[in-house]
């Protein structure tokens, strides 16, 4: 609709008057630069915010995305096949099996990262599902402490410990306690696999100021490497949607086929993703550097 000049004159004077009021009420702000990053130091809680190129890099920078593969320690089909997949992946050793060091050592020599796959008690599950050294939520704080450093000293380099099974103890905070108080001990971060979605693990983790991190999407819970690529696209897609992604899959009776998708996926995927270890993916996301358990 067109107005007469008339009122297009007053609706510009309106206008003019209104911004000079904005204008008045706007908080000054002042940016300065650290690290790469825009801060803001304002004059008011209500400062303007930097823009979010300045704070990030996410507008030019490809999503990270970490895979984590479980169950390595006890030779299992699959196994030299993720070894040899073309990008980091993030090798979790269950402890006290019979390549538990072998496999660790052989990761940190290829450039991966390291994670005990702690055995830990679930709601349900065949108890010798669980491997030697579980942690179960019966023991007192004192056991616990016992089982997750031993289980630290008995795989070299890791950078982090993720659960094996183990709904049941990430659903205790008691038990969660002593396991992350161990972690920020040795300067270390834990991993929820996710295989509890009522899991306090995250909000534990904060408690003790650690980083909250978790398992995204399994890629293997239908064993096939059709599935997995599937998986893989579903990967791509939560970590353009929150700018990186946390996966898992297994070496063990389907191992082979789940590292046939991991590779299909990463073929599919490598253009657009930055595929990186866990301890690059925790440092850039909540900038916690960890420590290497000794060797």
């Amino acid at each position: 609709m067109k107005y007469p000049v008339c009122k297009r004159r007053r609706l510009a004077t309106t206008l003019s008057a209104a911004l000079a009021v904005l204008c008045l009420l706007q908080p000054a702000a002042a940016y300065s630069a650290s690290g790469g990053a825009g801060t803001v130091q304002a004059s008011s809680p209500n400062a303007a915010k930097p823009p979010a190129a300045s704070m990030d890099n996410r507008a030019t920078a490809r999503p990270k995305v970490a895979i984590i593969v479980d169950d390595f320690g006890n030779n299992m089909r699959g196994s030299e096949d993720m070894f040899k997949l073309p990008v980091p992946i993030t090798v979790a050793v269950m402890p006290f099996l019979p390549t538990s060091e072998q496999d660790a050592r052989r990761a940190h020599e290829l450039g991966f990262d390291v994670l005990v796959h702690l055995p830990m008690e679930p709601r349900q599950g065949k108890p010798e599902w669980l491997g030697p050294g579980a942690v179960l939520t019966q023991m007192s704080d004192a056991e616990v402490r016992e089982r997750v450093e031993a289980a630290l000293d008995n795989v070299p380099y890791a950078v982090g410990i993720n659960n094996h099974m183990g709904s049941k103890v990430t659903g205790d905070e008691r038990v969660m306690s002593v396991i992350l108080a161990v972690c920020k001990e040795r300067g270390l971060f834990f991993v929820d696999s996710h295989t509890n979605y009522r899991s306090i693990a995250g909000a534990t983790a904060r408690k003790f100021g650690l980083p909250p991190v978790e398992n995204h999407i399994f890629l293997d819970d239908v064993h096939n490497s059709g599935h997995v690529l599937k998986q893989m696209r579903l990967v791509k897609d939560h970590a353009f949607e929150q700018h990186y992604c946390i996966t898992i899959g297994h070496v063990g009776i389907q191992g082979k086929e789940t590292a046939a998708g991991i590779r299909s996926g990463i073929a599919e995927l490598k253009d657009s993703i930055e595929f990186v270890g866990i301890s690059e993916l925790v440092k850039s996301q909540w900038h916690w550097e960890s420590q290497l358990t000794p060797p």
